[in-house]
Formats: C-alpha cells, structure tokens, sequence
C-alpha cells in the first residue's frame, strides 16, 4: 500500500515519527441483572461516591503534572457527576423498577451527550465527550473495574518492551488524555475533536504532537504501521515512502534544533543592538502557568485574565480563593511585576451561574467594567483579593474596557473603600499598587491624555481595540478582511496612547495578540512601546528579533509607516526593511 496523506486540525505542534497502536476502548460486560429499585439506587449512589473519589484523585495528580488549567477538566467532571438535572434523571429511571443503574447511566448520558452534540457551538458540542467520559466512570465503578489508561492497554497488547507508539483512536477521554505516559506515546491522531477540546488542551499540556479531527480516513492505519504526525500542519502522513520519511525526519530534526537553540534567549535581557531596554512579559490565565513564564525568561506577567478563575464551575469564586490564586503567582513571580486584570466577562465570555441576558451585541453591552460598576460587592471581593496578594509581590492592577473618565473615578472609589476595609481589619496590602487601565475602547485611546494624568501605567488591548475602530466583529468570518492590525488608524491611536503616556512619565505596554507578531515589534518598538505581553510560547522568538533590532532605525521605519495610506502599504514596509538574519 502506497502513501496515504490526511489532513485534519493540528491541536498541538511539533512533528512525530513512530509505529501506530491502533487503541479501542474495550466494551464494559454491562449486567442485566434488575435488583430492586432501592438496591439500584444505592448501588447508583456507591457508584457516584467512588467515581467522585477517584475523580478528586485524577484532579490533584493532573494539577500538579500539568497544572491547574489541565486539572480544572476534572473538577468540572466533578460537578456534572453532582448535577441535579443528571443525577434527578438517573434516578427517575431507577424508580420505576424495570430498568437496573448501568442502563440508568447509559441511557440518562447518553442522551445529555446527544443533546450537546447537536448544539452549534463548536465548544458545547465538545463538552458531549466530558459527558460521555463521566458516564463511562460511573459505568467502569458499577462494575467495580479498574480504571484503566492507554499505556497499560498497550503493554498488555505488546509487552513491556514496547517502543513508543502514536495512538490512533477514535476519541480519547480527558481521563485518557491526562494518564499518558510520554516515555511510551509520542503523539495521538483521533478520529474526532477540535482545537477546544479537552483531549487537545492536554497534548498542548504534555507536549505532545496531536491532530484531530482526521475522520474515517484514520480507519486505514493498522497496528504498527509507520506514521508520520505533524501536529503544526494538522497532518498525519501513513506509510510515508523513504523519500518522504527522510524530508520528515530532516523537518523534525529542525523543530527540535530550533527549539534547543531559541532556549539559550531564556537567560538574556531584552535590549536592542544600540541598547534600548523593554520589558518583555506574559499573559497567563492560570497561577500554574507562571512555570512555563520562567522557564522562557519572562521578565513579569504584563495581563492575568482573572476571569478564568470564575469559569467552568457552578458558583463565583470566593475572596479567599482568589487570593490564594493571585498570591501564589505573585510569589512565583518572585518579585517581578504581575499585572493582575479586574474580571472581564462578558462578550464571548459568559458565567451560566451569574443569569447574565442575552444581548444582540455582548461585545458593547454589559461586561467588564461596566458589570463590576454595576455589581459593586461582586467588584470588592475581588479588589479586597487582590489588594491582600499584594503584600506577597510586586503585583498591580488594572481595569478593563475604561471608556470614561467617570468608570475609572468609580472603579478608584471602590478600591479605595477596599483598601479601608482592609485596613480596619489589620490585613496588609501594598498602600501604593499601581493602578492602571486597558485602553481597548477608542474613546479611551483618543481621551489618552486624559487618563494618563491619573494612571500609573496603560496598557493597549489591541484585540478589541481593532473590533472597534473598525466596526470589525474578530470572530466574524465574513468581515476578517476587515480586522487590520496595521490600518493606518490602529497605528495613530496606538501611537497617540504611546506619546500621552510618556508625556506624563507613565509607561505603555500592549498584551493583544499584535504583540507577539514577528512583523508588528519592529514597528511597535519604533513607536516607543515600553512593553509586550504575549504568550509564554512566544516570549523567546519576540526576544530574540528585538535584541537583533536597532532602536533609532526602528523609529525611523514607524514615521516612515504612519505616513502610509493603507495595511498593505505598511507591511510591504515591514517586510522590507526588517529583515534580520537572526540566525547568522
């Protein structure tokens, strides 16, 4: 049999090379037997007791593996296995006596599975698999079996010896996912998934190269067949010819080359050939993540989106547990600047526990900013958090979505009655946090000097404040042509924000996605940007082209750029008089 190419979504990067096991899920002997409608139910209810049991064991070993994003898979595993609407199904099942639990849980998951499957939100219809996984828990402890994991299935089919492998399969579980073992499974390719699925944000966790969503194609591969997986491209290549396996290899020697040499920029400044320092930082959106922030160099955390803190679970986070969050990251962090975002929810950021309405355009209504405003205690308790993690670090705080003068007075008032609060009780905070503001909404860059007077630094969000100068939905496909990072308007607000903030000796920084691209630095640091925020994955190739850039020349290029009529114009620029040969 020839070579066989299938394309499908890279859901984490890098290249593998590897024998295939192809892995299926054994089938669980499911009893029959129908004891009495009492007996079911406590059987259900032991059942329910162990899965959430070793549920509570998965989560701390996969927290302290992978951290806690990973970890926060199962703690919402957790609370579907205590959902009223599931459990109440479960046992209006059992009470009409004809049916035993097995068949409970199968058909009560199975159909919360078929109904989020048919959903047409990308990310619900993946949440079908969380369902599914539960209900093979509760099934797999009814039958009181061994919860077993895919390196274990695969010794027992090959030996111990067995080389490492690329799993095939048709899904994999969170729980799946989180068990392997990376001395043994080099990379996974799965039938179905996306790039938001669970299975996926565990390959990015590990490190392992994954692509999903192959579809039946992936039938063909058979037991030790040679595959070729590059989960950067999103392709598995099945019995590649000599001719190609050795463009793959000669490829994956690259990638790792590359990785071994971008890692010596880890213990370097960020500073220009002519000696212009910035401060090159990382968003994170989860204490764990300060790990992968050291290990790249950064140099402090320019954006926590504290938001994810509030996500996936069923009630709001109270002021303890948020700061023991950004007080952990603020000792890790161990005196760098950690710039902790007031919750932004809202838009494409929804909390089903807060009954929040439905708008026609979330993206301008009521979120951010203006939803603390609104729910003052909501707001406090976190300030109250935040303010008490300041004692541990050099943390500061910042406002997102400020479009007036009067947001940001409000949002102080609040704080400063926090830190009264605080006061009174004896607990200790930093008095002087700095405080400052995103500027993501238009107004708010062109009222840039306005702020500056107050703030104590700025911050430019570029991802929203492209959305809305240029009447641009970012997550519309049909108006992407329309979202222009280097539109000759994006460029004169961002500098305008840049020239207020150093008249008045603040400093600018930018943590939207503009920061880390390769094209925008050279212009963004001609502007005078004091500092980008991007993520952790990015921090090492955005340190190396600003040390090979030249400061005055860059200046020269960004007067050159605001001359210019349009985004093709401007890159056409970039891309001609910033080409550095970094790797000479």
């Amino acid at each position: 049999m020839g070579t066989v190419r299938v394309h499908g979504i890279g859901a984490s990067a890098g290249i593998a090379i590897a024998r295939a096991q192809v892995w299926k899920k054994q089938d669980q002997k499911i009893s029959q037997e129908v004891r009495s409608p009492e007996e079911e139910l406590a059987r259900f209810k032991t059942a329910s007791e162990l899965a959430l049991s070793g549920l509570a064991t998965l989560y701390e070993e996969t927290r302290l593996r992978l951290g806690q994003k990973e970890a926060d898979i199962f703690q919402a595993h957790m609370m579907l296995l205590q959902d009223p609407e599931l459990i109440g199904q479960i046992e209006v099942l059992l009470a009409a006596g004809n049916i035993n639990a097995e068949a409970a849980v199968q058909q009560a998951t199975g159909e919360l599975a078929t109904l989020f499957s048919s959903l047409e939100d990308e990310y619900m219809r993946e949440r079908a698999a969380d369902i599914r996984d539960v209900g093979q828990r509760l099934l797999s402890c009814l039958q009181e079996a061994v919860w077993g994991n895919l390196q274990g299935t695969a010794r027992e089919e090959k030996g111990t010896s067995l080389d490492a492998v690329i799993v095939v399969a048709h899904d994999l579980s969170p729980s799946d996912t989180a068990q392997l073992d990376t001395g043994l499974i080099k990379g996974f390719a799965t039938q179905i998934g996306g790039g938001t699925s669970h299975s996926a944000v565990m390959a990015r966790a590990l490190g392992i190269p994954a692509v999903v969503g192959l579809g039946q194609a992936l039938e063909q591969v058979e037991d030790g067949d040679l595959i070729v997986l590059d989960g950067t491209a999103g392709l598995l290549c099945l019995r590649p010819d000599e001719e190609e396996l050795s463009s793959y290899e000669q490829k994956r020697a690259d990638w790792l080359r590359e990785k071994k040499r971008q890692a010596r920029w880890a213990e370097l400044p960020t500073v220009t050939q002519d000696g212009h320092r910035v401060e090159l930082g990382a968003n994170i959106g989860h204490p764990d993540e300060c790990r992968a922030v050291q290990q790249v160099g950064g140099e402090g955390i320019g954006l926590f989106r504290s938001e994810f803190l509030f996500m996936n679970r069923a009630s709001m986070p109270d002021e303890e547990e948020q700061f023991q969050a950004y007080r952990q990251v603020a000792q890790d962090m161990n005196g760098k600047p950690v710039v902790i975002r007031t919750l932004d929810i809202g838009g494409d950021k929804e909390l089903p526990y807060m009954n929040l309405q439905s708008e026609l355009n979330p993206f301008l209504g009521y979120r951010a900013i203006r939803l603390c405003l609104d729910r003052e205690e909501l707001f406090l308790t976190q300030l109250r958090a935040i303010l008490r993690a300041s004692h541990y670090g050099s943390v500061k705080l910042m406002y997102p979505m400020i479009a007036t003068l009067e947001e940001w007075r409000a949002a102080n008032r609040l704080l400063a009655e926090a830190k009264e609060t605080l006061a009174r009780a004896g607990i200790p905070f930093d008095p002087a946090i700095e405080v400052g503001l995103m500027i993501e909404v238009p107004a708010a860059a062109l009222a840039s000097e306005l702020f500056a007077r107050d703030a104590d630094f700025l911050s430019i969000g570029t991802n929203d404040l492209i959305q809305y100068t240029l009447a641009c939905d970012r997550m519309n496909e049909q108006v992407s042509g329309l979202y222009q990072p280097f539109h000759p308007a994006i460029l004169r607000l961002i500098r305008q924000v840049i020239d207020a903030a150093h008249r008045y000796g603040r400093r600018v920084s930018m943590c939207g996605e503009m920061a880390s691209d390769p094209l925008a630095i050279p212009l963004l640091l001609g502007m005078g940007l004091d500092g980008f925020s991007m993520s952790a994955s990015s921090v090492l190739a955005a340190r190396e082209l600003i040390n090979h850039l030249s400061f005055e020349e860059m200046k020269e290029l960004a007067e050159a750029a605001l001359k210019l009529e349009g985004q093709e114009q401007v890159k056409a620029l970039l891309l001609e008089r910033t080409r550095v040969q970094i790797n000479a």
